[in-house]
């Protein structure tokens, strides 16, 4: 029989929120930090933190791994099974990824409604007032999951699991707090979470944010999908402008930018808002041409727009002073939600590839803006490219109506945006917005050629502006 290890090590690395894959790694330990209260004769919920280890560095991360242990074999989760090894307790016991248990997930829920009382060991569940938790739902794991597990309880919560796990807090959760807290309407609202509190630290981030329980907006429509939907409308009316088809999106996209302004208002009220000096703007601009200088080594096509990129960041070195907020950090239209009371934005963890400490920093708000910007710019292309294809003979009349689809709802957005802001898009506001713009659009070409080179005319041709 494997060991525990063993069996761990193959199942992380087999799983889809695992982000050491094509890495030389090793499971250099396991730590379980509590259990789940009330749990069944011959069941035990254990959640463990697992700590990776990669041979190329000195780096390690360390991922939340919620296991279910039985007695006797599960098979209506034999396809979560995750080994098989001895426990304390049960002795020889089946192992699951817990999950996928609606048993487990059923105490997780049970304990989220006792708040503090439920806490054991090293875990402590928070919950805030004023919603009352269905305990008789039954759970449902979403299956497109990437970095994170998510689990809806019926039509009443809905539970995210982050799986790679770091010292400090977590921006989803204090975001989602605050503005809750706020009364906004633009976020589902927060009901509570779940924290690792180490007592052997020295005191220094000594807690880790394990999970979060939200409401689940059942009937809510993801708003890249009712993006997509508006452009395939448009491009079946062949005869008629974006403005003239019934699938128009401009004034969804105007709600979308009143929605952002109200939340970065929000935001502003209630956490810090500096002002970053010119030193430290000279310092974003060094970064920025930093990461072209490094792109245009994987992405030798963005090498014609180089000298307008970079007058573009030395307009941005030119500003001096700039004020930075709270803002999401990755905002694209996947991240929003539309439902029959409005919009509402999600997932404010930042951009996952970067330190939980750097995506707590404040910046500024027109980097959510430019974020957008672009993501009304992809709709329209990856419906072309994905539909028709670039050889195909109604690729030129296509290319045309996807830019005109894309520049009214850029530009409903945009005013929309300003409008709420009480401001216009002043000269500041247009150089940050330009070199957000920049920097995204950049980075979307280091990503394209490494991944989907067949999209990486959408990028290129939104830099037709900074040709040399």
């Amino acid at each position: 029989m494997t060991s525990a290890l063993e069996d761990l090590t193959a199942w992380i690395g087999e799983a889809r929120w695992f982000g050491g894959k094509g890495r030389p790694w090793t499971l250099a330990g396991v730590r379980r930090v509590g259990e789940l209260p009330d749990a069944p004769e011959g069941v035990r919920v254990a959640i463990e933190i697992a700590e990776v280890a990669y041979s190329d560095s000195d780096e390690s991360e360390l991922y939340q791994v919620p296991l279910a242990y039985y007695r006797e074999p599960q098979d209506r989760i034999g396809h979560a099974l995750v080994g098989e090894w001895d426990d304390e307790e049960l002795g020889h016991a089946w192992v699951y990824d817990a999950v996928h248990d609606r048993q487990a997930m059923g105490l997780w829920l049970t304990a989220f409604s006792h708040g503090e009382s439920a806490s054991r060991g090293e875990l402590m569940f928070h919950v805030l007032p004023g919603h009352e938790l269905d305990l008789e739902s039954h759970s449902t794991l979403f299956s497109g999951e990437q970095s994170n597990s998510s689990v809806a309880f019926g039509d009443d919560a809905l539970m995210k699991v982050f799986r790679k796990v770091t010292p400090g807090v977590n921006p989803d959760i204090a975001i989602h707090q605050v503005l809750t807290e706020a009364g906004s309407t633009h976020v589902a609202a927060l009901y509570g979470w779940l924290d690792l509190v180490d007592d052997e630290s020295d005191g220094t981030d000594a807690t880790i944010q394990l999970a979060m329980l939200q409401q689940f907006l059942r009937t809510a429509s993801d708003g890249w999908d009712l993006a997509l939907a508006s452009v395939r409308n448009l491009y079946a009316e062949a005869d008629l402008h974006a403005d003239e088809v019934g699938g128009d999106f401009a004034s969804e996209a105007a709600r979308l930018g009143t929605a952002l302004a109200e939340v970065h208002a929000d935001l502003a009220a209630h956490f810090p808002v500096e002002q970053r000096d010119a030193a430290a703007v000279a310092d974003l601009a060094d970064a920025m041409t930093g990461r072209l200088d490094a792109a245009l080594d994987v992405v030798p096509d963005l090498a014609p727009y180089a000298t307008g990129l970079r007058e573009t960041y030395d307009a941005l070195r030119a500003l001096g002073s700039v004020e930075v907020q709270q803002v999401h950090g990755d905002l694209h239209l996947g991240q929003t939600l539309r439902t029959s009371l409005g919009w509402k934005i999600v997932d404010f963890e930042g951009e996952p590839a970067k330190p939980l400490a750097e995506r707590l920093k404040p910046d500024s708000v027109w980097r959510d803006v430019a974020g957008m910007i672009r993501s009304f710019d992809y709709a329209p292309r990856v419906v072309s490219l994905t539909g028709l294809g670039p050889d195909s003979p109604e690729a030129g009349q296509i290319d045309y109506r996807a830019s005109e689809w894309s520049s009214r709802n850029r530009s409903a957005f945009l005013l929309a945006y300003t409008e709420q802001r009480g401001e216009g898009l002043g000269e500041q506001a247009g150089t940050l917005l330009a070199a957000y713009l920049a920097d995204k659009t950049v980075y979307e070409a280091v990503y394209e050629a490494r991944n989907r080179p067949g999209w990486l005319s959408i990028p290129l041709a939104a830099l037709g502006g900074t040709h040399d």
